[in-house]
């Protein structure tokens, strides 16, 4: 299992490539606010456990197994935040809220955090009812 250090690089990885078309060493630092070697030496175990194809001065590339992770952290990460913003987290926490507990949560507890998530946007008299609830606790 990777662990969420391997995790948050690998869906940097992930988005830079679907962004940019690439990922470079110098790109993963920054977006993580690490220093280059660090995503250097994390790029070479990451390699080594088969996510990536990391050649020196070459640049690297997602194997099979790291793009489907990479494509479903990424995706955990959005439903998360979708589930923040519908339960009513302010904007402004909900993306450190998600780094905060994203690494932490089983796949089972996605699972159904998926599923409460398309219950509420199927039943719109729960959110509304969730909102007036927050309303009420802000007076």
């Amino acid at each position: 299992m990777p662990t969420p250090s391997m995790e948050d690089h690998i869906e940097q990885i992930y988005l830079l490539i679907d962004n940019k078309g690439y990922a470079r060493v110098s790109d993963i630092a920054e977006a993580l606010s690490v220093l280059p070697s660090s995503v250097t030496k994390m790029v070479q175990k990451l390699d080594k456990d088969g996510y990536l194809v990391y050649e020196k001065y070459r640049g690297l590339t997602l194997t099979p197994k790291g793009e489907k992770l990479g494509k479903r952290l990424v995706q955990r990460h959005d439903l998360l935040e979708q589930f923040l913003r519908i339960i009513g987290v302010d904007e402004e926490r909900i993306y450190e809220d998600v780094e905060g507990i994203e690494h932490h949560l089983s796949w089972n507890a996605i699972d159904r955090i998926a599923d409460l998530v398309q219950l509420m946007e199927e039943e719109k008299d729960f959110v509304e009812k969730l909102d007036a609830m927050k309303a009420q606790q802000n007076i």
